[in-house]
């Protein structure tokens, strides 16, 4: 479409075809409201197929499931990355869900009363859209990271597939949470390997034990992190407010486990000296490879509208914008509970969103 065209009109936009914006669709296609789903990959799924190979969920396949299509594998095995994204573009194919692949919004605005939705030459213009994402869009990469020296490989965990991208030498994983501790233990079977950061605790049990599985894993899913910790809840406000700034405890990994893999721990990494890491103790580390799992900005400086807070994020009451009426988040991290970014919990979180358009239409209609 030509950008001097009319703008292509759709009920609602769906910006995203992973698993939150797949289960927007279910819901709206569910409640007959007309929608479209776009998504900035050319494949569904893809989002995941990106991710280091050896990456595997950290919920049991019982909860990875959306509405509607339960995950095909067995209830506690920890899918991998590629067999959720393959899940991901059967349920989208199952349920026909209109999904337009290959389509990168440049940018959100308004005009009058119309949401308009930019993406190189297309423009689509909507009553209601739902910004169907995680917080994780952009790779937070320290601005001193442009003085490490040339000969040192540089990659953030978004780039990063396996061992095989890295030189011969020895490995500074700058990061300490999950993503991490994952990367660094692989790496470490044949690297010299640190890994930099704060300690951000630790699961106190293992996630693929009998009692896990079979007691801790369906209470702390279904229970703590889906009803117990929300935003309707005395505890679950009193959370969330450090669950969205500090980091998650190690959750597959254990400290055992780093020391067995002969990881050392430092101090994080806070500058550069004679193109060298510089740890916050005053130290530098002659490395010949620096894994970035330093986390991602939101990245949502596309949308053109005062939706947002000082701190970056879009300020929403469980996903509603009530500044912008028509506009919605899915797939936020604790956007209604702690469980939001969870595939249960995104599900839970699209049907309400789904609802809430609909009945916006309807009243709509009415006026």
């Amino acid at each position: 479409m030509s950008g001097n065209r009319e703008p292509e009109r759709v009920e609602t936009i769906v910006i995203g075809g992973g698993q939150a914006g797949l289960s927007v669709g279910y819901h709206l296609s569910r409640l007959g409201v007309p929608f479209l789903i776009i998504e900035a990959n050319d494949r569904i799924g893809d989002s995941w197929r990106k991710r280091w190979d050896s990456l595997r969920l950290f919920t049991p396949a019982q909860f990875d499931g959306l509405a509607g299509m339960p995950f095909p594998a067995p209830a506690h095995s920890f899918p991998t990355k590629d067999e959720m994204a393959d899940y991901l573009e059967a349920y989208a194919a199952k349920f026909k869900l209109p999904v337009r692949t290959g389509v990168k919004v440049d940018r959100l605005s308004k005009r009058g009363d119309k949401f308009v939705v930019s993406a190189g030459d297309h423009r689509f213009e909507a009553n209601s859209v739902v910004v169907a994402m995680a917080n994780f869009q952009s790779p937070r990469v320290p601005s001193f990271a442009l003085g490490i020296k040339p000969s040192i490989v540089q990659m953030h965990s978004s780039e990063y597939r396996n061992p095989s991208q890295l030189r011969e030498g020895s490995v500074l994983v700058a990061g300490a949470g999950n993503s991490g501790a994952e990367i660094a233990i692989e790496v470490a079977r044949s690297y010299r390997t640190w890994m930099s950061g704060r300690q951000t605790g630790q699961v106190p049990f293992r996630i693929d034990s009998l009692v896990a599985r079979t007691i801790l894993a369906p209470f702390m899913f279904r229970v703590v992190f889906h009803r117990i910790l929300t935003i309707k809840t005395p505890m679950g406000r009193k959370v969330r407010p450090k669950a969205l700034t500090g980091g998650a405890p190690l959750i597959r990994v254990k400290d055992k486990d780093l020391t067995r893999a002969g990881i050392q721990r430092s101090t994080r990494v806070v500058g550069v000296r004679n193109g060298l890491p510089l740890l916050e103790d005053g130290q530098t580390l002659d490395v010949t490879n620096v894994i970035w799992c330093t986390g991602f900005h939101p990245g949502f400086s596309w949308i053109d509208l005062p939706i947002f807070a000082e701190s970056g994020g879009p300020v929403h009451d469980g996903g509603v914008v009530t500044s912008e009426p028509g506009l919605y988040f899915v797939g936020l991290h604790f956007l209604y509970a702690f469980s939001s970014t969870m595939i249960h919990g995104v599900s839970r979180d699209a049907e309400r969103i789904a609802a809430t358009i609909a009945a916006r239409k309807r009243a709509l209609q009415a006026a």
